[in-house]
């Protein structure tokens, strides 16, 4: 009896192995350097966020500095 259709053969040869191999070690070398790379991106992120937040004390105690040096020239104006 002559069985129809076609036939797989299933034999993986050693080179396809060695690239296949060598595929995975690149796709999970190329994870690790992007997760490497996000959690220094995190850590400056925080860092940078944790500066603005300095800055933005530093503004808002001038900002306070400049009204009060404002309403003593405006008394000071005033008297005269």
């Amino acid at each position: 009896m002559v069985q129809k259709g076609f036939h797989v053969d299933r034999q993986v040869s050693l080179s396809f192995f060695v690239e296949l191999v060598l595929l995975a070690s690149l796709i999970v070398g190329s994870w690790v350097n992007l997760q490497r790379q996000l959690d220094g991106l995190q850590r400056d992120v925080k860092m940078l966020l944790e500066n603005q937040g300095q800055f933005v004390n530093k503004i808002e105690g001038m900002q306070e500095k400049t009204i009060a040096m404002d309403y003593r020239i405006k008394a000071m104006e005033n008297r005269q």
